[in-house]
């Protein structure tokens, strides 16, 4: 396929596109997270250089991003699964509420302008940052996610985050569930299944939400850039469990703190990107 691009420049996307697989598949596996944060900055400017619509270049790097998540989330998850860290009984109770919270995203996401999506990204990861630089751990939230009065809320909610962000809900669940009292492994472990079932419905509802979209490049289906998603899935799944094998060998507050800096600096780089 040809890009419309000088041999020189095709080398640097495709080298960009690897280095991002790895990174994200490598968060994937630390932090629980399907790697979103480091997808979505990536594939936005690849789509620059790509000469996609304005108008459409985040939705794209938003839905390539579940493309990505899904294979590099389900690694880590097994991953951590295997080392007994996930628990599945909150992922059977809060799972039909992401997504339905994913079907509300999908929606939503097929009449938003490329602003406000940024605009979700900064307020969102500004937010969880913040929150998880000042906590302590004497803080507690009442209650069980177990329990469907408080799983079903959080679970659409979070779905719809994810959905709107490209991410799969990890970054939210891990927080969640350390401050209902759960360990910070069982709860990074638990988030990486929780990608899972956010970014399979996820991926469709971006493919449906752009099936007639203006300006996406060759090689798309709807909201999904398959190019993009090819050359960062092998790399991603390649590195997440390496991200496994380091989460577990961390002191719970410095997994926090580490997860924190990623969030700002995810927030950092779409804040940037609405004003200059």
């Amino acid at each position: 396929m040809d890009l419309g691009l000088p041999a020189g420049e095709i080398a640097l996307l495709a080298g960009g596109l690897i280095a991002g697989g790895l990174i994200a598949g490598f968060l994937s596996g630390l932090f629980g997270v399907g790697g979103g944060g480091i997808l979505v900055p990536v594939l936005y400017e690849l789509f620059g250089a790509l000469g996609a619509a304005d108008e459409v270049r985040m939705h794209l790097a938003v839905g390539t991003s579940f493309a990505i998540i899904i294979p590099t989330s389900f690694r880590s998850a097994r991953s951590h699964h295997q080392r007994g860290a996930i628990d599945l009984g909150v992922l059977r109770i809060i799972g039909p509420a992401a997504i339905f919270g994913v079907v509300l995203g999908a929606l939503t996401a097929k009449y938003a302008d490329d602003t406000a999506m940024k605009l979700i990204w900064v307020v969102s990861a500004t937010t969880l940052s913040l929150s998880l630089f000042v906590r302590r751990d004497a803080w507690r939230i009442k209650g069980d996610i177990a329990n469907p009065a408080l799983s079903f809320p959080a679970g659409t909610g979070i779905g719809f985050l994810a959905t709107m962000m490209g991410v799969g809900g990890g970054a939210y669940i891990a927080p969640f569930m350390t401050l209902l009292g759960r360990p910070i492994h069982q709860a990074v472990g638990t988030a990486a299944g929780f990608s899972c079932i956010v970014a399979i419905p996820a991926l469709f509802g971006y493919m449906w939400a752009g099936w007639d979209a203006a300006g996406v490049p060759a090689g798309s289906l709807g909201f999904v850039s398959l190019i993009g998603a090819a050359a960062m899935i092998p790399s991603g799944v390649l590195a997440a469990p390496l991200g496994v094998r380091l989460a577990h060998g961390m002191e719970r507050r410095k997994l926090e703190i580490a997860f924190a800096f990623f969030l700002s600096l995810v927030g950092l780089r779409f804040l940037l990107a609405l004003v200059l």
